[in-house]
């Protein structure tokens, strides 16, 4: 077993075998690094156990006993990529009962591929506000949009890539590089998705902290994130577990492996973590095109297959829909497997009311006229009617531009630079002002960086309605300032006066693997942590002209400022993050003073990319067979590490300035739960029942084709020919031939894990521990301005487990206080937020249960923690010496 410090402790994952349902071979696994074991975990846990659940269930099973083989087959699966219908995702249907074709859609920021939406600030914006309340907005936006379009479930939010590493693509679709900033923002953001009707799916699990090399080939294996036991649950799991706890409706598996086994067919990963410790009660995905094994895969736990197709598409193969009701009569595939399966799924359908007058879809992700193909990717199709230009933004701009200007981050501002005065001389540097000339939405899934950087790229992008861009909005309060829209300096630049201001835009960008722009493969491969299009010379030429320069970067995530922030004429910097279409007067507004600046980082910013070690600062390269992302630095990630090896950053995590300061007055902690004596929770109750059906092999009748059916060439259909129907019936009821199943396969079902219990786990983890109240007092006398508390937990000296110095465990906003005013502000830590993960006990263990000091460090910044709450003593202090 491993030791209780986490080291390079094993982590007992779910195991990849040859076999496909299409008679394809998935090769055997590569070697992974030695501790990293990946072992079976089977059968797949029923759902429907949860009493939050039952109803749903009980509607569901009721629906799912009326339906044929094929029915039950059609909705598992998708009906084939770009097949219309009108969605990025499409189910097949059960229409003689009355269950809809499911439409699926990107993406994380806003309704991807449509027209008259709102494109949303993006995930790392988002989670730059600290703002709670902000955060939630933002999602019920969201979910109005997505139900206006008719959609059945939002492809969003992402915590997985974690953001672990700096140079990760999609790390911008996630909130930042904290597991309970990541699981407070998404699990927020899925409460307002769902309290509109819509089916959330939380992704990708897990280990996605890169995006070269991630997806399964013919030549290659997917990379494999090796993950200790102990980092996986109290980092990369844990946001999935805060948001299975809020009742998630799907989840979306990796493109990658973890420890070897491909995430779409890991049956430790989703029937052992997800379905039976974290007791997640909806439907597990597969990533578009992940899907790469028929029988293994279902019995690891996949309930649904997207987009459909084998992982080389437009041939119309699939390894289920038709395979998955061959596997069946055959016997391959348990009965009771598919009916949970199928049961998930519709249980998500009546979970989220969308039995009842939920809209259908009036919209196409493959073309903006009113008339197209109604299957695009078939050799011949018919035309037709395909949008309906249903307006759905109503006033979300609101909600869009105060994320926007909330998250903008002043990390800078020597002698007062800002805000600025209406009547400043000012001269304006850098493309990324102004909107792309050839228009906001001129490159596909935004794959360039050209103009205002307001998303990445790939999928998790909308179109923009407009771009609202900073040039504008700085021009409509000085109108006359300069612009000069380059990235290089000017030859014939002017000596400028010394009271103008030069102001200088710069840039960097990332995204999905499915697009290269401008060398950089999703990842930041090529540009790496340096500003793009030579921003940074362009910043160190402003700064020799100008005695007082502001930059202002458009960012996925850190950048390396040290070549020109120190240079005496850069007075300000400030991070715009990714603004989405409110670019432009959300900071003016913050520019010129009408509001404070209140962003504070999601990530850390450090001074050199090596001052991380190889496994965070750096890509994992080219391998023959399967590349290896093996998480040698454990728990210590961003300013976890950086605490543990005395780094000091250029700017740590949370940190962020104001135009106005604030004071932590009469801070107080009380007892909520009395954990004394509770080393582990309490005992986890019995599950509920579940669904039962027949286990019999169904007629092979059932699974015919219709007479006289017209099909689509193409188009994904669960039928099988009679002869081959009638073939597998056969030898699924005669047992003449076994399929060669997975090593440790077993139908019998593992005991209930001691830390499971309910959606999320054990129920009592939840249990407020402590909370912490203090008064925040704007303590200027100039600005308005709102503050972010922050609560950080410091474990008891001297207990068996290693932990980080500090750990993120709670946050929370003021509203905007006049100078002078205060609010009183309550953060509260939860037993699981001062539990270890025990990988002897394979429990959550709270190491203070003998009355062990726990420190609650209260601060605007990881770095700026100057208020300390003891739990053995329950006083509190203020002006301490912050611990790092």
């Amino acid at each position: 077993m491993a030791s209780r410090t986490g080291g390079a402790a094993a982590l007992v994952l779910g195991v990849l075998t040859a076999g496909s349902l299409a008679a394809s071979v998935v090769t055997p696994r590569d070697p992974v690094p030695a501790g990293y074991v990946a072992a079976p975990y089977y059968p797949a846990p029923p759902g429907g156990w949860v009493d939050s659940w039952e109803e749903a269930y009980t509607k569901a099973s009721a629906l799912v006993s009326q339906m044929t083989l094929a029915e039950k087959t059609n909705i598992t699966s998708g009906i084939g990529i770009f097949m219309g219908k009108p969605c990025v995702g499409n189910t097949g249907s059960a229409e003689r009962l009355g269950f809809p074709r499911l439409c699926l859609q990107d993406s994380a920021l806003g309704v991807a591929s449509a027209d008259n939406v709102t494109a949303f600030p993006a995930g790392i914006t988002t989670g730059a506000t600290f703002d709670k309340a902000l955060i939630y907005a933002r999602g019920v936006a969201i979910g109005e949009e997505f139900r206006g379009k008719g959609i059945n479930v939002y492809l969003g939010p992402s915590v997985g890539p974690l953001g672990k590493k700096p140079l990760g693509g999609r790390n911008w679709e996630g909130f930042g590089s904290d597991p309970v900033l990541q699981a407070k923002a998404a699990s927020l953001t899925v409460k307002g998705v769902q309290e509109q009707g819509i089916i959330a799916t939380i992704k990708h699990l897990i280990g996605n902290e890169q995006e070269m090399y991630r997806m399964y080939n013919p030549f290659q294996p997917g990379y494999s994130a090796n993950i200790d036991d102990r980092t996986l649950h109290e980092l990369y799991l844990w946001p999935f577990a805060e948001v299975v706890h809020q009742g998630v409706g799907a989840v979306m598996t990796a493109y990658n492996a973890v420890n070897g086994s491909a995430c779409s067919q890991h049956s430790y990963l989703i029937n052992g973590l997800l379905k039976d410790e974290l007791g997640f009660q909806g439907f597990v995905m597969s990533d578009w095109l992940s899907h790469i094994s028929g029988v293994d895969s279902a019995l690891a736990g996949l309930d649904m297959n997207m987009p459909g197709d084998t992982n080389i598409p437009l041939f119309g193969f699939s390894n289920w829909h038709y395979e998955l009701s061959r596997s069946v009569l055959n016997g391959s595939v348990p009965v009771g497997r598919l009916n949970d399966m199928v049961t998930r799924i519709v249980a998500a359908w009546y979970k989220l009311g969308q039995d009842k007058d939920h809209p259908t879809p009036n919209f196409s992700s493959n073309t903006r006229d009113r008339n197209g193909l109604l299957y695009p990717a078939a050799l011949l199709s018919p035309i037709g009617q395909v949008n309906w230009f249903v307006n759905v933004q109503a006033d979300h701009y609101i909600v869009a531009r105060q994320v926007a200007q909330d998250a903008i981050t002043l990390l800078k501002n020597n002698g007062s630079a800002l805000p600025l005065s209406p009547s400043a001389s000012l001269h304006v540097f850098g493309t990324a002002a102004q909107v792309n000339p050839d228009g906001p939405n001129a490159c596909m899934n935004r794959a360039c960086n050209k103009g205002t950087l307001g998303m990445g790229w790939g999928s998790g992008v909308a179109d923009y309605p407009y771009l609202d861009d900073p040039i504008t909005a700085i021009k409509k309060r000085v109108p006359s300032t300069q612009f000069f829209n380059t990235d290089s300096f000017p030859w014939f630049h002017p000596t400028p006066s010394p009271n103008d201001t030069a102001i200088v835009f710069i840039t960097s960008d990332a995204g999905e693997n499915s697009f290269t722009v401008e060398g950089n493969n999703g990842d930041r491969n090529s540009a790496k942590l340096a500003a793009w299009h030579n921003g940074d010379e362009l910043v160190r030429k402003v700064a020799e002209k100008y005695s007082s320069v502001i930059v202002i970067a458009q960012t996925v995530g850190p950048l390396i400022l040290e070549s020109w922030h120190d240079l005496p004429s850069v007075k300000a910097v400030l991070f715009q993050h990714l603004p989405g279409q409110e670019a432009g007067e959300s900071l003016a507004e913050v520019l010129f003073g009408n509001v404070s600046p209140s962003g504070h980082l999601p990530y850390s910013i450090t001074k050199r990319a090596d001052d991380f070690p190889d496994s965070i600062a750096n890509l994992r390269g080219f391998a023959f067979g399967q590349v290896q992302d093996t998480y040698s630095e454990g728990l210590y990630i961003d300013y976890r590490y950086l605490n543990k090896n005395g780094v000091k950053p250029r700017y740590a995590f949370g940190h962020g300035l104001s135009y106005t300061s604030f004071s932590f007055e009469n801070p107080t902690i009380k007892s909520v739960t009395d954990l004394t004596g509770a080393l582990v929770p309490p005992a986890r109750g019995p599950k509920g029942s579940t669904p039962t059906y027949s286990t019999a092999i169904p007629p092979a009748s059932e699974a015919i084709w219709p007479a006289g059916f017209n099909r689509i060439w193409r188009y994904l259909y669960s039928w099988l020919n009679e002869g081959e129907a009638k073939e597998a019936y056969a030898v699924g009821t005669t047992g003449s031939k076994k399929y060669v199943y997975p090593v440790g396969y077993s139908t019998t079902p593992k005991p209930a894990p001691a830390s499971g219990g309910g959606e999320g786990g054990n129920p009592a983890l939840w249990d407020v521990a402590y909370e912490v109240t203090v008064t925040v007092r704007n303590s200027g006398d100039k600005f308005a301005g709102k503050a972010s508390v922050q609560a950080y937990v410091q474990f008891p000296e001297g207990i068996p487990y290693e932990t980080p110095i500090v750990q993120l465990r709670d946050f929370e906003k003021t509203s905007e206080l006049a100078a002078g005013g205060s609010e009183e502000v309550t953060v509260r830590l939860t037993r699981k937020d001062l539990s270890v993960w025990d990988v002897e006990l394979q429990n959550w263990v709270f190491p203070g249960a003998n009355g062990g000091r726990y420190t609650i460090w209260l601060g605007e910044a990881s770095d700026k923690l100057f208020t300390a709450c003891y739990t053995d003593t329950g006083k509190c202090e203020t002006g301490k010496t912050p611990p790092v």
